[in-house]
């Protein structure tokens, strides 16, 4: 096991007493001179063209200050994907558009002088329209006859496979081998469709944006993102606005888990400060973050599986239909981690298709979501799994034992399929899956307790269990960068371009920098996520902090440390290889005579050929080191109700080394609780017409601590040579398996299987009836 002092060590985040006091400040809580408020009017219809825009009334209305709409704003194509240059996802989007898309699409935006001014507004504006065919089912989406939503001047700006005209945002097919040939083979095979659903990512925040010109005349631009970076590119090209004139900031925020990776309300207080030189402001209500910013992707999962009565996987072949809803944001990238991140687990299978297309519907905007793709991938696969291993007689931890991959293996996934194109060889140098399908094992009573269907009254147990991978950014593409410079006590300043959303990666960052420089955490100072005075960084997003922006970060403070050794070594006037920097002073360890890093930093700031110690670095990553988990669920089944009760919930996690055991199980345990809501109470309902009905918290169910069941997360260390210091992600790899590992829990207390999420009561119940099991 490797020695650290400061890695591996459960600091207390460097934000905890700022956040516990509310001394922290979010976007809602700056303070501006004067500000414009801004409101947005939302399409009732799910399909309709505009056929003209009367604002006279809204204008007339004292403290209105401007209305925009179609007629006075540039119809610029992009996209509110806040993804890499240039992205992947199709430009299909303008600020203002005449067709209406989606029950909740933006048809105009008043700027008043007050909220309930500017809310007041709205009702005076006078739209016409012309109602269209809606199109709701994705099935039908690509059909002859089938309403077309978008234009022929929408495009993908990677060349990507993209067909306006047929309803397909985005398409994706990879294979190698012969299925003929595996369905041959098999003795039996498992022809199975899985429905995963919308889920809102329910951030404690809603997204907010404000923006005002400094003193330098620079628009600034404050934001709940996770793309500071992209935020600026996307607004610079959609206001027609310098890049070098604007910058964003980052302030703390109330959770992302990828909903404010999307770039939707900054490009309008930005349009608003420059047109009136004031500044602006909007903060979406929770019915708007619910109906109009972004969801989890649906997606329909066919998997048809050949498998020997050997257990021999001997061909597979995914089909999956991504409803992108109404704009193709992420459409590409989603689509393919469903296969990404998913088959390369199970790499012995010779045989292998894979087809992935994301379809237009007029229904709300699906976009990047923890677990992106991963997800509604491993719900498909780990319930095949369960059933294959019961079809085989065999125990379900053997048989995955015995295929997933494993240290110094690939998969020929790696290769064909990245994250919206060709992905690249990689090898596995790290991997504690058995170890954590043990522990899980034992945490749970797998063994004890499987298959027994122990009852109390009408409510019967089951055990349920599922795995997964996932990645740790995204290779060729995520980079990260740092700087850092040192102060006369010996301070240090490290700048982060990554985003901390609330999951501690400063102080993940911090403690990195504290190991290599040997010194305490409260010696270093971060700013994160400010584009005049931190350096790049892609953003949050794709697991990618700890490791990629992690990776920067050592290579920063290394530079950093070599300077400090070059200094030490002149004013102790020996050779650099007799020193030791620990504890905050360099040692000689020949004479034992030794210097305090402050008094290094005053020397070489003011004593002889003075400069300043100060490094920077980037990393690039040519690989995705994957996590692994094993996640086991002990529910119970009301057997005269169909409610489903989680009583107890056990993660064992490969994270490569834990930065910090305790921010990680804590990236964990919320992952679970997210995954769990997900499977059993999270539900999109709408109206006929396509209108969302469960917008509020009262109608869409997510848990409170009331409602916690037992629940426990266990890291499994490995060392990942690749990562800082050992490590690899955890931020997503903990929502995959919930629902699967739920719904084979399901199956093994009561004998009904359920393909599409959520499990609710009545949907447990009917499944029961139907199958003669109550």
């Amino acid at each position: 096991m490797n020695k650290f002092t400061i890695i591996g060590k459960s600091e207390k985040k460097i934000d905890s007493l700022s956040l516990a006091t509310g001394a922290s400040k979010f976007v809602d809580d700056f303070d501006l001179d004067d500000p414009i408020y801004l409101a947005l009017l939302y399409s009732p219809y799910a399909h309709a063209e505009i056929v003209n825009i009367d604002d006279s009334q809204a204008r007339r209305l004292p403290g209105v200050v401007d209305v925009f709409y179609y007629k006075n704003v540039k119809p610029i194509l992009h996209t509110t994907a806040g993804q890499g240059f240039p992205e992947p996802s199709p430009y299909d989007t303008v600020l203002f558009d005449t067709k209406m898309r989606f029950v909740g699409d933006r048809v105009a935006m008043v700027a008043a002088e007050s909220r309930d001014i500017a809310a007041e507004a709205l009702k005076l504006i006078k739209v016409e329209y012309k109602v269209l065919e809606p199109l709701f089912d994705p099935e039908k989406a690509m059909t002859a006859g089938a309403p077309i939503l978008h234009g022929p001047d929408r495009f993908t700006p990677i060349g990507a496979k993209y067909e306006p005209d047929k309803n397909l945002a985005a398409e994706v097919e990879i294979g190698f081998g012969d299925l003929k040939k595996g369905e041959k083979e098999a003795d039996f095979i498992i022809d199975q469709a899985y429905k995963a659903h919308y889920g809102s990512h329910c951030a404690q925040e809603p997204h907010a944006a404000i923006s005002y010109f400094d003193e330098m005349g620079r628009l600034v631009v404050v934001s709940t993102t996770q793309v500071p970076f992209h935020v600026r590119r996307i607004v610079s090209k959609v206001c027609e606005f310098p890049l070098s004139k604007i910058r964003v900031i980052k302030p703390r925020i109330g959770g992302g888990f990828g909903g404010k990776q999307e770039v939707f309300l900054e490009q309008l207080v930005a349009l608003t400060s420059i047109k009136h030189k004031r500044p602006a402001k909007i903060v979406l209500s929770r019915k708007e973050v619910f109906q109009n910013s972004r969801t989890r992707h649906p997606i329909r999962v066919r998997l048809r599986t050949g498998v020997k009565n050997d257990g021999e996987i001997t061909f597979l072949e995914m089909d999956s239909l991504l409803n992108s809803g109404a704009y193709g944001t992420h459409a590409l990238t989603v689509l393919s981690n469903c296969g990404a991140k998913v088959l390369p687990l199970f790499n012995k299978i010779e045989n292998l298709h894979f087809l992935g297309r994301s379809v237009y519907t007029n229904l709300p905007v699906g976009g990047a979501y923890r677990g992106y793709g991963a997800t509604q991938g491993y719900f498909a696969l780990n319930q095949q799994l369960d059933m294959i291993a019961r079809k085989l007689d065999v125990d379900l931890l053997d048989y995955i034992k015995k295929n997933h991959i494993r240290v110094g293996e690939t998969s020929q996934v790696f290769k064909a399929l990245g994250e919206g194109k060709e992905g690249i060889t990689q090898y596995i140098n790290s991997c504690k899956l058995d170890e954590c399908i043990d522990i899980g094992a034992r945490e749970i009573g797998w063994y004890e307790k499987r298959g027994k269907r122990i009852a109390n009254g009408d409510k019967v147990r089951g055990l349920g269990c599922a795995v997964a991978m996932q990645g740790s950014g995204i290779p060729l593409v995520d980079m990260g960068a740092a700087y850092m410079k040192i102060n006369d006590d010996g301070s240090f300043n490290l700048d982060i371009g990554a985003t901390d959303i609330g999951t501690g990666s400063d102080t993940i960052l911090a403690q990195i920098v504290a190991e290599v420089l040997g010194v305490s955490l409260e010696k270093i100072i971060v700013l994160s996520s400010d584009t005049d005075r931190t350096p790049f960084d892609v953003g949050a997003y794709a697991s990618s902090t700890t490791y990629v922006s992690g990776g920067a970060v050592k290579k920063c403070a290394e530079k950093i440390r070599e300077q400090i050794l070059d200094v030490a070594a002149k004013m102790l006037a020996t050779e650099k290889s007799n020193l030791e920097l620990a504890g905050g002073q360099v040692k000689n360890l020949i004479n034992g005579k030794s210097i305090t890093l402050g008094e290094i930093a005053e020397y070489a700031l003011y004593s002889e050929n003075q400069f300043q110690i100060q490094a920077g670095a980037s990393q690039f990553v040519e690989q995705s080191p994957p996590p692994f988990i094993a996640q086991f669920v002990e529910i119970e089944v009301d057997k005269r109700t169909g409610k489903v009760d989680v009583l107890k919930f056990v993660s064992a996690v490969d994270c490569g080394q834990a930065i910090n055991p305790q921010l990680a199980e804590g990236q964990v345990d919320g992952a679970v609780v997210n995954g769990i809501c997900y499977a059993l109470t999270e539900q999109y309902k709408f109206s006929a017409n396509g209108n969302l009905l469960t917008k509020h918290f009262r109608d869409y169910k997510i848990w409170t601590a009331a409602d916690m069941p037992e629940i426990k997360s266990i890291v499994v260390e490995s060392y990942e040579a690749s990562g800082p210091f050992g490590a690899k992600s955890v931020a997503e790899i903990g929502i995959n398996c919930p629902m699967p590992a739920i719904a084979n829990a399901i199956y093994d207390a009561v004998g009904v299987r359920l393909f599409e999420a959520p499990f609710t009561p009545a949907k447990v119940y009917r499944e029961m009836k139907r199958a003669g099991k109550l």
